[in-house]
């Protein structure tokens, strides 16, 4: 039974759970709430892994450019891409979700909800000094955002100025970041589980309109994704890079594909490679190095849903959010998709660091976790699709692209 179980892929049992939990919300009504432990044990494993698997994997993403004396040409114009498209990509989402409100309209007042996180009400001034950690062991204790990524910045920074001597705590800090990708896709298991309990929940406590939010959710989810595709890299690649955009499609569909059935951005990592080089024409050194940084810190499709997903639980519990807030979502959707372990359902994990800056209960995941695998499969391929982009970009403005080779494999 485990063998049949498991030789399923998990975004279909996970599509199963779906619709099981909601023909089984539908039909059992407010009752179905006493199997939402369920659902809550899986969004604590969830969790559970937040602030060790930002901190590890900020670390060694951070670690893993190398001298940053080395970085040169190639180094720096990848940084500033994968930073301004991040950006864009998350006010996408915020504006999505401003513009449509997906989250309106939705009656609450069944649901019993724990504290909520209080909201952003500080300074300008006291955000800059909060962000600089007293005591990083309760800053991890107390799953601070801001001081948080910083300090795993800055350590970083400091293994990379350390050079050999920091060899030794690169490879610990690396493999700390494998562990925890092995961890979470453990937790990932539990996952067709809590969305039958979660969308049992839902469905039979909420009903019909809960279930239409979700569908809207999903569509804006799509919507962005498509827009920052066709917009932004295409503009990428027809202004930036000066290349038939039709070429660069071609040559990166099998990446595309391979991300978007996987939902995993470091399983795509070997094809989107290959995609790179041997379709596109990118030189390896650049291609190995800007596709594998990019993997780690380049999630401009769960950016977008970050910002996007906190609006969402914003309209459903009625929290009044400020620009400052928007501007604070902006840069926590930006640096908490740099930690995003490239495998499914990450973006959930940093769902709680984002939402609980801004006074977003986090209920919020509990209705969101039933429909996250669906839209998971096409941020990572959005993901994949911008380390391509920027990787291609980066090679024209350095003459490291074969621009014959490209065409030429196009037109195999």
């Amino acid at each position: 039974m485990l063998r049949f179980w498991f030789s399923i892929p998990l975004w279909q049992r996970v599509i199963a759970a779906l619709v099981l939990g909601i023909v089984t919300g539908l039909l059992w009504g407010p009752e179905a709430a006493s199997i939402k432990w369920i659902g809550d044990f899986f969004i604590k494993s969830i969790k559970m892994l937040v602030v060790p698997l930002i901190f590890v994997s900020i670390v060694a993403g951070v670690a893993s450019i190398g001298d940053l004396r080395k970085l040169g040409e190639v180094g720096w114009r990848a940084l500033l891409l994968f930073v301004v498209t991040g950006q864009i990509a998350v006010w996408l989402g915020l504006g999505l979700g401003t513009l449509f409100a997906p989250g309106e309209g939705i009656d609450t007042s069944a649901i019993q909800r724990g504290p909520t996180p209080q909201p952003n009400e500080t300074s300008a001034v006291d955000m800059i000094l909060s962000i600089v950690p007293e005591s990083p062991v309760a800053v991890m204790a107390d799953a601070q955002v801001l001081p948080l990524i910083v300090f795993a910045l800055l350590i970083g920074i400091g293994i990379v100025m350390a050079k050999e001597e920091g060899q030794s705590v690169a490879r610990l800090f690396d493999g700390g970041a494998a562990v925890m990708q092995k961890v979470t896709m453990v937790v990932m298991e539990l996952t067709p589980f809590g969305v039958f309990a979660l969308m049992a929940w839902v469905a039979g406590t909420l009903g019909q309109d809960a279930l239409v939010a979700l569908a809207k959710l999903v569509a804006l989810n799509y919507l962005g994704c498509l827009l920052i595709i066709g917009v932004m890299y295409t503009a990428m690649i027809r202004l930036l890079a000066k290349l038939p955009v039709q070429h660069f499609f071609r040559g990166i569909v099998d990446a595309m594909a391979v991300a978007y059935s996987t939902a995993s951005s470091n399983a795509t990592l070997p094809v989107t490679l290959r995609c790179t080089q041997r379709n596109l024409g990118v030189s390896r050194p650049t291609s190995s190095f800007v596709v594998s940084l990019g993997a780690t810190i380049n999630m401009d499709g769960t950016a977008m849903y970050l910002g996007l997903a906190t609006l969402f639980g914003a309209q459903i519990f009625g929290v009044d959010l400020s620009f400052g807030d928007y501007l604070l979502i902006s840069v926590l959707a930006t640096l908490g998709s740099v930690g995003a372990a490239g495998i499914p359902g990450s973006g959930l994990i940093m769902m709680a660091l984002v939402f609980g800056a801004v006074g977003v209960p986090l209920e919020t995941i509990a209705f969101v976790a039933g429909v996250d695998r669906i839209m998971d499969m096409m941020r990572t391929a959005t993901n994949v699709t911008g380390d391509a982009a920027v990787t291609t970009a980066v090679a024209v403005m350095t003459g490291e692209i074969d621009r014959e080779e490209m065409i030429s494999a196009d037109d195999v």
